[in-house]
């Protein structure tokens, strides 16, 4: 198997999607990897270590959401969700375990690629970012460490997907301080992300709770409506 090019691990089902993705993702310099069923995606993405999933969330055997939580349990390789289904609620389950982003069928061939590069380019960025001592961010009982990729809140740890935990670490970096919506979505998923703000909002509201007293009533990661979001100071 070629060793120079990112793989991708396309796990759908649908031959007419598996052709198109397959023929696109290889014109544009990757080396795709099809599973056509859950288990098969399983045990390509043990064998191969793809650097980016295509994640199809109806799967034969296991479902794409299924596969999604067993993967975020050992590795944060970028995943996106790919769903035909109407409803959001797909959507919104598979960000909730952890992929990173989603495109709904049918889409365009080069959005999706742009989506891919955009992932890819901000996992290189982030391995090959010189390692020194260990930068921990501290607020309100929130304990980040940076190499560790381990946030402790109060004296418990909580488990972070990669996004939510970019996303608390752009907050903790920037206390009291309104981070817009924009800024937010260029700064975690990259300037030529494509998508829509929703799955902005379910990274927020997955990282409410499990940082915040009470998420209901959020007090430490408050909304600015209209605007952003901002990691609130302490009041005196």
């Amino acid at each position: 198997m070629s060793t120079d090019k990112e793989r991708i691990l396309i796990a759908e089902d649908e031959e007419s999607f598996v052709d198109a993705m397959t023929l696109g993702l290889s014109r544009e310099g990757f080396e795709p990897i099809v599973a056509t069923d859950g288990q098969r995606a399983l045990d390509l993405f043990h064998e191969t270590q793809p650097d980016c999933i295509l994640l199809d969330v109806m799967l034969p055997k296991i479902s794409g959401l299924d596969v999604c939580r067993q993967i975020r349990k050992e590795s944060k390789v970028p995943i996106i969700i790919v769903t035909a289904r109407s409803t959001e609620l797909d959507t919104v389950l598979g960000l909730e375990l952890g992929a990173d982003d989603y495109v709904t069928k049918p889409f365009r061939m080069a959005e999706l690629i742009a989506r891919i590069r955009a992932l890819l380019r901000r996992t290189t960025e982030s391995s090959d970012r010189p390692r020194t001592d260990e930068e921990v961010l501290r607020f309100q009982g929130i304990t980040a460490y940076i190499d560790r990729h381990q946030v402790v809140v109060g004296d418990n740890e909580v488990k972070l997907p990669p996004k939510e935990f970019e996303l608390l670490i752009l907050f903790l970096r920037n206390p009291g301080k309104v981070l817009t919506r924009d800024v937010l979505v260029d700064r975690v998923w990259g300037h030529d992300y494509y998508g829509d703000t929703k799955t902005l909002d379910v990274h927020i509201k997955r990282l409410r709770n499990k940082i915040e007293p009470d998420p209901n009533s959020p007090t430490v990661l408050t909304t600015i409506r209209g605007v952003g979001y901002r990691l609130d100071l302490p009041r005196e």
